[in-house]
């Protein structure tokens, strides 16, 4: 279900970027609800799938990074260990979105994302861990501030005494189960802008200048190699 959610944020996401200001597309929503769960709902339950193995096996290899060996066993580990990251690393969370927006097959969608993402961007590494920390910081400072002020509220007008703690901390608990739904979507959304701003990139083109104004500004991979065909994304 979480990747179904992702995969019809891509397609409504993409559908708005790739149209034209004057001709906005319509019912958005409900076409890409009729095309996650009809031909493509085997891509996201393989994705689902993968994307959790993927979770698991990392996790394993970063408690073989943290184990200290020494001698030839080191060595073959910390071989082992980068090779395997390398393969991992075709295997990162814009996969689903390549696949949503070109209505590509999962298998090929992660090849066409880690090749577009290389030739035209410096790393995928770059927006899914910046912009996760940067919405996983606005909402620790929104609910600490939001706190702060039901306490002194509670205790300046209400005088609950300990208790406007307790009320506190369940109203810090709320917001940030909100929050953090609203920053999941626009995480989202954001991933989706990237991986259409990158097909932009590879064809030459600029779909959204506003887009454009503002991904430039991210470092672009110096080794500048020629593009691919990428089919033609599933927008109207």
């Amino acid at each position: 279900m979480v990747e179904a959610q992702v995969y019809v944020i891509s397609i409504t996401i993409a559908q708005w970027y790739f149209s034209k200001d004057e001709l906005r597309p319509k019912r958005a929503i409900r076409s890409s609800l009729r095309n996650a769960f009809s031909h493509s709902s085997g891509t996201i339950c393989f994705s689902g799938l993968i994307f959790s193995s993927v979770r698991v096996v990392r996790s394993m290899v970063d408690n073989a990074r943290e184990e200290e060996t020494s001698g030839i066993v080191n060595v073959i580990l910390r071989c082992s260990v980068s090779a395997l990251m390398s393969a991992i690393d075709f295997l990162n969370k814009f996969t689903i979105n390549f696949a949503a927006i070109t209505g590509e097959a999962y298998c090929k969608a992660t090849r066409m994302t880690y090749e577009l993402l290389k030739h035209n961007l410096l790393s995928s590494v770059f927006v899914e861990i910046v912009s996760t920390r940067i919405l996983a910081g606005i909402i620790l400072v929104l609910s600490a501030i939001y706190t702060i002020l039901v306490c002194v509220i509670l205790n300046a007008g209400i005088r609950l005494g300990d208790d406007a703690y307790f009320v506190a901390v369940m109203a810090w608990m709320l917001l940030i189960v909100i929050l953090g739904y609203f920053v999941h979507v626009l995480d989202n959304v954001i991933d989706t802008v990237y991986v259409c701003y990158a097909i932009d990139q590879d064809r030459g083109e600029v779909s959204k200048q506003q887009v454009h104004d503002v991904y430039v500004h991210l470092p672009i991979s110096r080794s500048h190699r020629p593009g691919f065909p990428v089919r033609a994304p599933l927008v109207v």
